[in-house]
């Protein structure tokens, strides 16, 4: 297994494979039930979260995984110093997998780097949070017009999920924030624009 730092890790076959699985286990959870047995899986939480930690944890406690790891920094050695780098080698030692949410850009990747298990970003300063779908809802993942509203500057949801719908076609964005929250321009140029997808502010 590899790791999972942005959405771009995963082709659009991989995405519509991954999300056609997660629908059949929310379809069928009995045939999954045990498919995480015996498995650990270590959520690191570098800041504060609720949905996103207890989402990985009872997804995994659903496959029949435990769940080990730490809600905040200050609970963890990084109060004391030790190292991204160094953390990830340690808990490789102990879990099978771990889920990384952090303040900083990159971090997860860091740890990706250093570690001998998989890695998923559960969040990387303003970046990435590349666990997110709208597939269950609309059904399909073409010919959607998608309204993002709120802080579009900040939330690193947002940034994964436009770089991820302009792998898809006849996509259509309005951009919904105050003037000082508007989407940053390596987001709006780099992947919009670049892509040729058609948006309003």
């Amino acid at each position: 297994m590899r790791s999972l730092n942005s959405i771009l890790d995963l082709s659009v076959e991989e995405l519509d494979e991954l999300i056609a699985t997660a629908k059949d286990i929310a379809a069928h959870p009995e045939k999954y039930r045990d498919s995480c047995k015996y498995k650990k899986l270590a959520t690191l939480f570098y800041e504060p979260s609720t949905r996103t930690r207890l989402s990985f944890e009872a997804a995994m406690l659903e496959l029949g995984g435990s769940v080990l790891g730490f809600s905040s920094a200050n609970s963890s050695s990084a109060a004391k110093g030790e190292s991204m780098a160094d953390t990830a080698k340690i808990l490789s030692c102990y879990a099978d997998i771990m889920a990384i949410r952090h303040p900083k850009d990159g971090a997860p990747f860091v740890a990706s780097r250093n570690a001998s298990v998989p890695v998923i970003n559960a969040g990387d300063g303003m970046h990435n949070h590349p666990t997110q779908t709208i597939s269950r809802e609309m059904g399909r993942l073409n010919g959607l017009t998608i309204g993002l509203c709120g802080d579009l500057k900040y939330g690193r949801t947002v940034h994964s999920l436009i770089e991820a719908m302009c792998r898809y076609e006849n996509i259509r964005f309005v951009l919904i924030s105050p003037e000082e929250l508007k989407l940053p321009g390596y987001v709006k140029y780099d992947v919009l624009e670049k892509s040729g997808f058609p948006y309003e502010e």
